[in-house]
């Protein structure tokens, strides 16, 4: 599919018929450059989380819980794991471009949740609903023999909590 996108892009820039067409610009050129590596970099790696009861569905998640990081994704705590053990996430709940735990308070538990990582999809299955302090990192730094995903996101008006939402893999104990 990359390959034929890409022989496709060279054929109409080099093709006579369309050199003078306003499709031949340098700036078409460049979005049809951008559109092939956005495909090729969603095929070979897949990185969401999805949350059906609060609306979220296959969001992007990158590397790091810095302000530029979380005000265009979901991040990942770098020194949890990526998908084998405790995958701790943070994201905002208000006040950002944008707030994807904005209703992870209305989680309970049971409710599910669907993490992707390159070519696999985990469920997990809500366990904990806490408030933590914020400077309480236990429970992104949990080692369990269990998968777990574990969500942290502030609670509003107060800096110095935070709302921890811890997940276990469905069908493991």
């Amino acid at each position: 599919m990359i390959v034929l996108l890409i022989i496709f892009i060279f054929i109409f820039y080099h093709n006579p018929f369309f050199s003078n067409s306003k499709i031949h610009s340098s700036n078409n050129v460049v979005e049809l450059s951008k559109i092939a590596k956005e495909n090729i970099e969603t095929e070979v790696f897949s990185w969401s989380l999805s949350i059906p009861k609060i609306g979220l569905s296959q969001i992007k998640i990158s590397e790091g819980t810095d302000e530029e990081t979380l005000a265009q994704f979901i991040g990942h705590f770098n020194e949890t794991a990526l998908f084998n053990g405790n995958v701790g996430l943070a994201a905002h709940n208000r006040g950002s471009i944008k707030n994807y735990f904005q209703d992870l308070n209305l989680l309970e538990k049971g409710d599910l949740l669907y993490y992707t990582y390159q070519t696999e999809t985990r469920t997990y299955e809500v366990e904990e609903k806490i408030i933590i302090s914020v400077y309480d990192w236990s429970y992104i730094k949990r080692k369990d023999s269990v998968n777990l995903l574990t969500l942290i996101t502030c609670v509003e008006n107060n800096p110095n909590e935070r709302l921890c939402i811890v997940a276990k893999e469905r069908g493991k104990e």
